[in-house]
């Protein structure tokens, strides 16, 4: 449930918030507003740079278990013998 809030609503609350100051505010406050919805589009990518990376851990660690394979065995694990 945190880790939902911090991907999803963090980022929509403060794009929530740029909303409401470009539609309400003056120059400053829709400048501001602007800011913020950047802030939550950074925000996003970040955390969608940081669930790529975990996931390409996996990937180094199933090459790494083929390799130490291949040295044991002299052959990759899905080739035939």
């Amino acid at each position: 449930m945190i880790l939902f809030a911090v991907r999803i609503g963090l980022p929509a609350a403060i794009a929530a918030a740029g909303v409401v100051l470009l539609l309400v505010g003056g120059d400053s406050e829709s400048g501001a507003g602007v800011v913020l919805i950047g802030v939550a589009v950074m925000v996003l990518m970040i955390n969608l740079f940081l669930r790529l990376a975990v996931r390409d851990t996996g990937d180094r660690d199933r090459e790494e278990a083929a390799r130490e394979h291949f040295d044991q065995h002299g052959r990759w694990p899905d080739e035939e013998e």
